[in-house]
């Protein structure tokens, strides 16, 4: 009795620094203080468990322990924030296989009693709750709900990886009949997991719910293009902490389920802000793939006019408001710190600098904050698309590093472009406008862009740091 009051008073703790540390999270200035709680909770929460007494042998959570804390130090020192997008996404698959792991262990155990011991050595970073009569309570339809959406959380991220990387087109990709053989799966997975319910010890059965979530997985995130991919990580981010949920139901694990559902429940949340600020609902954004065909015959024509950064310094060095709008080009260029360095250049002679933060800027949610974050700019001048758009008439240049759908004025103006009806920053508006951008090709929405074609807008090509760089010392120079 004592060990099980000591193990729910620690959960407890777990879960109320889980929480502080989600509050703290919700800003920059305390994000990393935020960081560190939550991983203190999840600390505490992991150590409780694997010393209660119910663990068997520590051999397979040790090697598990070294191994996913090399892979996870390697990560954190190697991948580049340009490659943080596709980096989370497969962290969330990572975390729906895990919990598809533990659901397909549950639903062994529960059909065969005597290989209990087996599956908690499995399992066995996982606490068994003390309660014998919890235990045996264990549901088959929940474990069965963990392996349904830790599969197609897992297939899912994986194909949003590829999106995200590049190692597949960014475009919405379909299929004739492909939504009759969505709900064709969606039934199956039905009368399979009835079917598993009445005879759990037929494991044909489990391994088929596996392979239609893997496949649903796959045929839900294929048709959805790459201007709703950080509404994807974000769902998809849902998707494995309600997966986890389900597996702490499977097992009886109280932290397991209050850590899924925190994360469920904040993805969920983040997703609805997201669609809300792109003026969509997430239906629309689940089956954009199945809308109305775009039309592919809408042109964008016009005279790009380029602009040498030598000649972009006179009006920078003149302007007394500049609007600064990042993308993912900046990333890829690690123009952050030049961004900074421009910045108070331009505030040294006297004027101001903001800068637009579109809701879906990147590749993933608060991408542009991350980035900005790093190079110290002060949270205080980044503004939201509602709040700039607003002053835009006032602004004497806007610079757009590397965004491009963002900015493109086809969502309000070409009812056939895939991006229509999306709110954009609307820098067409400014005295003038900067584009930095190795070339003029469309984005990663694969759309074209009137912006580059407009009357008050200057082409800088080449790579944005080194553009950045040449401003800057034409500053130097004065």
């Amino acid at each position: 009795m004592t060990s099980a009051i000591f193990i729910n008073a620690a959960y407890i703790v777990s879960a109320c620094l889980f929480i502080f540390g989600l509050k703290l999270l919700s800003h920059p200035s305390t994000s990393r203080k935020g960081n560190a709680v939550s991983a203190l909770g999840m600390f505490i929460a992991v150590v409780v468990t694997l010393l209660h007494k119910d663990i068997i042998s520590f051999h397979w959570i040790i090697a598990g322990v070294v191994i996913g804390g090399a892979i996870g130090a390697i990560f954190a020192k190697k991948v580049e924030m340009t490659s943080m997008p596709e980096l989370v996404s497969l962290f969330n698959g990572f975390g729906g296989l895990a919990s598809l792991a533990v659901g397909w262990i549950s639903v062994i155990e529960l059909a065969n009693p005597s290989l209990a011991d087996t599956a908690s050595a499995l399992v066995s970073s996982v606490a068994q709750d003390s309660s014998e009569s919890t235990h045996q309570g264990l549901s088959i339809s929940i474990a069965n709900l963990s392996i349904i959406i830790g599969g197609l959380t897992f297939s899912g991220s994986v194909i949003a990886w590829g999106k995200l990387s590049g190692r597949m087109t960014s475009a919405a990709i379909t299929f004739a009949g492909q939504r009759w053989v969505n709900i064709a799966l969606i039934i199956a997975m039905v009368v399979v997991s009835y079917q598993l319910t009445q005879t759990p010890e037929d494991m044909n059965l489990i391994y088929a719910i596996i392979a239609i979530s893997v496949v649903f997985g796959v045929l839900a995130v294929i048709p959805i293009g790459g201007a709703d991919m950080p509404v994807v990580i974000s769902l998809l981010n849902s998707y494995s902490g309600i997966a986890a949920t389900a597996a702490g139901f499977a097992i009886g694990n109280n932290i397991l389920i209050v850590a899924g559902l925190l994360v469920g429940a904040s993805g969920i949340i983040l997703t609805n802000i997201m669609c809300k600020a792109m003026n969509r609902s997430l239906m629309n954004v689940l089956l954009s793939g199945f809308a109305k065909p775009v039309d592919t015959t809408l042109k964008v024509e016009g005279e790009l006019k380029a602009l040498s950064p030598e000649d972009a310094y006179f009006v920078l060095e003149a302007a007394q408001s500049v609007l600064v709008v990042p993308g993912y080009g900046m990333a890829v260029a690690q123009a952050q710190h030049a961004v900074k360095e421009l910045q108070e250049l331009i505030e040294g002679n006297g004027g101001e600098v903001v800068y637009g933060i579109h809701p879906v800027a990147g590749r993933m949610p608060g991408h542009m904050n991350v980035l900005l974050a790093e190079a110290d700019v002060s949270y205080d001048l980044l503004l939201e698309m509602d709040a700039v758009n607003q002053r835009m008439d006032n602004f004497d240049v806007a610079i757009v590093i590397g965004a491009n759908d963002v900015v493109n004025p086809a969502a309000k103006e070409m009812k056939g472009s895939p991006i229509y009806g999306m709110p954009v920053i609307e820098v067409e508006r400014a005295r003038s406008v900067f584009v930095l951008k190795r070339t003029a090709n469309a984005g990663f929405a694969g759309v074209d862009n009137p912006l580059f074609f407009r009357e008050n807008t200057r082409m800088i090509y080449g790579d944005a740091k080194d553009t950045l760089n040449s401003v800057i010392r034409e500053f130097g120079d004065d």
